[in-house]
């Protein structure tokens, strides 16, 4: 039984308007077009993003799924942006009512003044209404009627403020009465009076579709191609590199290139960025080498400005995804075995029913950066009351010309159904900064400066995420819980993003500068291997994952989330593809049935290519050396941890100690035992280190630990000797007395070897319980 699942419930019918023949615009005409009350009139829908020219409008494509839509925006930093116009045919000259899909940007904060203002002009003539300038959600404003003498009539959009005005569609009616609003109602209208077509064109032939155009969906879609798979790569941007695009500007971290796999990383090296900041500029994100390196492999069809929208599924397994190409709205239909989420919020996975999970609190936010620059004259910015209300000591003053990633907002907000009001708070707090610069505290200092560039396209950090057969905990990376098939190794800390408290009292409900906290414990030289079955469905057979929405807790997306890592998951997803199509199986068969073949296939150069998925591989001349492996920052440190060997006596670390509930291990303090040291607030954790004392001689039993404010001080310890045990409590907040490293628990006099124990408790120690090792000590005479 075939189904098909919607994004939306209206969405598979909202929007999608097949352009006419030998028109500019994708605007048709309706004699007839049916109204919810069974009243017809004849009519003209306009799709904005489909006029002849453009101009300095740009299009937006992101929040089609909670709006239903792609639509133009006058992103002109505060100057009116160059018009865009086309011409379009009426059924017959004389007087039609106009109707314009738009918002009030700013009217849901009741914040003063209407920056989104724009006309629309009928040939060449303005109409009386303005635009943008009422309704905080999309509707249709009334602009009145107009009189058209002749059946071709040129639109103009005419932008008044440069401050992000919006227009998504234009409706001429020679009825007075106003198009639908209602959701419900609002597709079928559209469809019907745009004539379209039922049938989609179908796109078949593929192994592999890639939804998703960012780092994991470049790195999937090149893989694949490379090791002979047939790949669709879908992106619903004009450029490729999602975060690492020119749009977003947020240059690509994480070390690639090491581990067990050092193959591993080197086509991420291929499409990286050349950026020094984040942001950057234009060039050095190089969207058009990263095109260029997608469109030079033959096993790749590109489909840029395409937005997939819905899937059809057969019990679990999908069977297509349809997409709509954001500028001619014709609809296609892709077709393939295998697909891979790429979309980083897990779009496909979700639509498909795929079981996922997003965090409820906690959660990171979206950024807008933005850059200035001085000019040689005086340049005028304008007042703009309709921003947030800023002082200079209300934020981060953006030097180096750049306002940085911290720029984010929405935490726990809605980042999938209000995305677009996230993007929009963060355009008032970098609008309202820049005017605190130009026209409040800061204004005798920066006469001569200018906004260069602000992003409008929002860098989101976190959603859903899709979950496979395993999914990676924070205590797992921290750990180093070994995993046979780890292969991508993540070298970020475990970074999260929480508003700052400095800057959040004015809008403690939408803070917009944040922070980041970095947890110890990630090796960022050598890295952490996430495992492969990170990277597809446990519920949908035929579902890849690759970036922010693979099979990982919260904490644990921390480290993975970076854009040259997710690359990396996309390298291993493409390569894995192949082996499914050479086996005629399916991504987890590749774990269980497999994992020898990609073990191998994970060695070969990234260059490595062969014409389909049963040849034979070519290694070509201008393949990437094998990377040198990097040393572990962590075991070089002579400042971290310290050689079990320089203590005299016996010593039992924490890796050899017995734990039970949850533990994390941390290396960021100066000074501990081994490798690493453990820590837990968890009511159930306890540790205990088991130890043989000498035969004979006078013992001290000493407890090494390393004090911080954030430690408990009531920490129960139980010194256990044979049949006699000794309980205490430690304050762990104050520096340990021996060498500002170890407590004493007490000595024993033996004459014979004696078993014992240490063990710490959680339970009730007001703080983090640290646990790092044990010692013996003799006792000098």
């Amino acid at each position: 039984m075939s189904i098909h699942r919607n994004l939306l419930q209206f969405f598979s019918t909202l929007l999608l308007p097949l352009a006419m023949a030998g028109l500019g615009v994708a605007a048709a005409v309706a004699p007839t077009s049916a109204f919810a009350d069974g009243k017809s009139a004849a009519g003209v829908l306009v799709e904005a993003e489909s006029l002849n020219t453009a101009g300095g409008w740009k299009l937006d494509t992101q929040f089609i799924r909670e709006m239903g839509s792609p639509y133009l925006l006058a992103h002109g930093l505060g100057k009116p942006v160059a018009d865009a116009s086309g011409s379009v045919q009426v059924p017959t000259p004389g007087e039609y009512h106009v109707y314009v899909r738009t918002k009030d940007w700013v009217a849901r904060w009741g914040a003063p003044g209407t920056p989104g203002r724009f006309q629309l002009l009928i040939d060449g003539v303005p109409l009386e209404t303005t635009f943008g300038t009422e309704g905080a959600d999309w509707h249709w404003q009334d602009g009145g009627t107009v009189e058209i003498p002749e059946k071709t009539v040129e639109l103009t959009l005419r932008d008044l403020s440069g401050f992000d005005g919006r227009c998504d569609a234009i409706y001429l009616t020679q009825s007075n009465e106003a198009p639908p609003n209602d959701d419900t109602i609002l597709p079928g209208w559209r469809r019907e009076l745009l004539g379209i077509d039922e049938e989609v064109a179908t796109q078949d032939g593929y192994d592999l579709v890639v939804i998703g155009g960012g780092y994991s969906g470049l790195g999937a879609a090149i893989a694949a191609a490379r090791a002979g798979c047939q790949v669709a790569l879908i992106q619903d941007r004009g450029v490729l590199g999602g975060n690492g695009s020119s749009e977003v500007r947020v240059w690509a971290k994480g070390e690639i290139r090491r581990g067990k796999y050092p193959r591993i990383g080197e086509i991420v090296e291929e499409i990286s960025d050349d950026a020094k900041k984040s942001p950057g500029t234009y060039e050095e994100f190089e969207d058009e080498k990263k095109e260029a390196i997608v469109r030079a492999e033959p096993n790749i069809d590109l489909f840029l400005n395409h937005h997939a929208y819905q899937v059809e599924m057969d019990e679990n397994y999908i069977q297509s995804v349809e997409a709509f190409d954001t500028q001619t709205s014709r609809r296609l239909r892709f077709v393939a075995p295998l697909f891979a989420d790429c979309t980083g919020h897990a779009t496909i996975g979700f639509l498909a029913g795929a079981d996922f999970d997003m965090s409820p609190d906690g959660r990171m936010g979206m950024s807008n950066m933005w850059a200035w620059d001085e000019m040689d004259e005086e340049v005028v910015f304008p007042e703009t009351p309709w921003a947030l209300d800023l002082e200079m000591q209300d934020f981060p003053y953006p030097r180096d010309h750049h306002a940085q990633w911290f720029w984010e907002s929405g935490f726990d907000q809605d980042a999938i159904g209000d995305a677009e009001g996230i993007r929009d708070w963060n355009l008032r707090a970098s609008y309202g900064a820049f005017n605190a610069m130009k026209n409040r505290g800061g204004a005798a200092e920066h006469k001569h400066a200018t906004m260069t560039w602000l992003a409008y396209i929002g860098g989101p950090r976190e959603s859903r995420r899709l979950l496979g057969d395993v999914i990676l905990e924070h205590d797992d990376i921290i750990q180093k819980k070994q995993f046979v098939d780890g292969t991508v190794p993540s070298t970020w800390s475990v970074d999260l993003h929480y508003p700052k408290k400095q800057y959040a009292e004015k809008f403690p409900d939408n803070p917009f500068i944040s922070i980041a906290v970095h947890g110890s414990g990630v090796d960022r030289a050598v890295g952490y291997p996430i495992p492969y079955r990170c990277f597809y469905s446990r519920n949908i057979p035929n579902l890849f994952m690759a970036g922010r929405c693979i099979s990982v807790t919260h904490e644990a997306l921390g480290t993975t989330r970076v854009m040259k890592t997710c690359g990396m998951m996309g390298e291993v997803v493409g390569k894995a593809a192949s082996l499914c199509r050479l086996h005629k199986c399916l991504p987890r068969d590749i774990y269980y049935n497999y994992w020898p073949e990609l073990d191998a296939m994970l060695k070969l150069p990234g260059k490595a290519h062969r014409e389909s998925v049963d040849a034979e591989f070519v290694i070509p001349d201008d393949a990437m050396e094998l990377a040198k492996p990097p040393v572990s920052k962590q075991a070089s440190d002579p400042s971290k941890g310290i050689d079990p060997k320089t203590f005299s006596g016996v010593i039992v670390d924490d890796s050899a100690a017995k734990r039970t509930g949850s533990w994390t291990a941390g290396t960021g303090l100066a000074k501990f035992v081994g490798e690493r040291y453990l820590y837990s607030s968890s009511p159930d954790a306890k540790i205990r280190f088991d130890f043989v004392t000498p035969p004979s001689g006078k013992q001290e039993i000493l407890l090494a630990y390393q004090a911080h404010e954030n430690r408990g001080k009531r920490v129960a310890v139980t010194l256990q000797l044979g049949n006699d045990s000794l309980q205490q409590t430690i304050d762990m907040t104050v520096e340990p007395p021996i060498d500002g490293l170890f407590v004493s628990l007490g000595t024993i006099d033996v004459s014979q070897a004696v078993r014992g124990s240490v063990t710490l408790s959680a339970k009730d120690a007001g703080g983090h319980v640290h646990a790092d090792a044990i010692r013996v000590k003799p006792v000098d005479k």
